[in-house]
């Protein structure tokens, strides 16, 4: 009977309305004389900036030249980026050697989408390609074997090492951050809470504080056969800030689960290992896959601190494309391609996330 009721209701029921684009954009931003003045001053001066933009970057600029040439123009000066970017790409690394920091920046590009395919989310595959993409980097930038010169990593700069201190923290950093967060699920009290203090300490401070310290505190307080190359201690205190961050992810992951999985695993016969391998980390992973990417995001964009540090990372070598050869003037357009890289490489895993969290959003219901 309440079964009718329903249909019936259903039958007679007005349909819903729903506005159309012209009727939506007429009730929001023209209701009233006043609301119309506004959006019409705001349109404009949308249009105007847009139009100046794009006036600057493409219409009136210059793509190649003489920084004489530029001065003369209107425009933007891309010729600088034309004539200075293997300096901005590369930095210091030997002129003819620079194929192989490209492919080098490839291969961890590759890595990178791989990472993102489904295929590879597995506890086996998934270390097999960080760790193999990581190596053809490495050893591509460094040299040594088959045939291929030394080349310090004083030398290293540009994009090839922001790619490289960020694929370190990551690679690092990822391992670490599941120990931590098994480590403050533990149901002994003194590691739990030890744990909790060395996160939430970690968590507490800037990571430009925590990359002092391991630049130049550190080999104070160490042995000489321990202090090892700054970059790699950079590196180092940056995986472990971005692991205390991404343990509280995993951390979160695992208590999203139903509380019967490590029950029905116990009962299974599975012990610790097992069931944290083989049923909790997998479907952990899967719920913080969506924060997984923007801590990664957060990961890369903070490599340009670095810089602060003395490392000829990205944007020093931005710095220098424009501080020599009479390219003075020319350092917005410098910057400008400089925040392109970053944008491209952020607004990229960040739309893969969005993608993440709207399918997982559909599997739940």
């Amino acid at each position: 009977m309440k079964a009718d009721l329903v249909m019936a209701n259903d039958m007679f029921a007005s349909p819903v309305h729903t506005r159309s684009f012209i009727e939506t954009v007429r009730k929001d931003y023209f209701s009233t004389p006043v609301q119309a003045l506004l959006t019409l001053i705001c349109a404009s001066v949308i249009v105007y900036v847009i139009w100046a933009l794009v006036r600057w970057a493409f219409i009136d600029s210059i793509w190649s030249g003489t920084p004489e040439d530029c001065h003369a123009a209107a425009g933007a000066c891309w010729a600088v980026v034309k004539d200075r970017y293997r300096l901005i790409m590369f930095g210091l690394y030997p002129y003819d050697e620079q194929w192989r920091s490209a492919i080098a920046c490839l291969a961890v590009l590759a890595t990178v989408i791989l990472s993102c395919i489904p295929y590879f989310w597995s506890a086996k595959r998934l270390p097999v390609v960080w760790v193999v993409g990581y190596a053809v980097f490495y050893y591509l930038m460094k040299g040594g074997i088959f045939g291929l010169s030394v080349v310090l990593e004083t030398q290293w700069g540009g994009l090839a090492l922001t790619t490289f201190v960020f694929a370190s923290t990551v690679i690092i950093g990822m391992p670490l951050a599941i120990v931590l967060a098994l480590l403050r699920r533990s149901k002994l009290p003194v590691i739990s809470a030890l744990t909790a203090l060395f996160i939430d300490g970690i968590r507490s401070l800037p990571l430009l504080s925590i990359l002092f310290t391991a630049a130049i505190v550190l080999p104070y307080a160490m042995p000489d056969f321990l202090v090892g190359d700054k970059l790699y201690r950079v590196i180092m205190g940056a995986a472990v800030f971005f692991a205390v961050y991404q343990a509280e992810v995993i951390r979160s992951g695992i208590q999203s689960l139903p509380a019967g999985q490590e029950e029905a695993s116990i009962a299974l016969g599975l012990n610790y290992w097992q069931t944290v391998s083989r049923i909790i980390l997998p479907q952990a992973f899967r719920f913080a896959l969506p924060p997984t990417i923007n801590q990664v995001v957060i990961a890369f964009m903070e490599t340009s601190l670095i810089v602060i540090l003395g490392f000829f990372e990205i944007t020093a070598s931005g710095n220098a494309a424009f501080s020599a050869g009479g390219w003075n003037s020319f350092y917005v357009e410098v910057y400008t391609f400089v925040a392109l890289i970053y944008f491209v490489f952020t607004y990229s895993l960040s739309m893969y996330g969005s993608y993440l969290e709207r399918s997982l959003r559909l599997m739940a219901r």
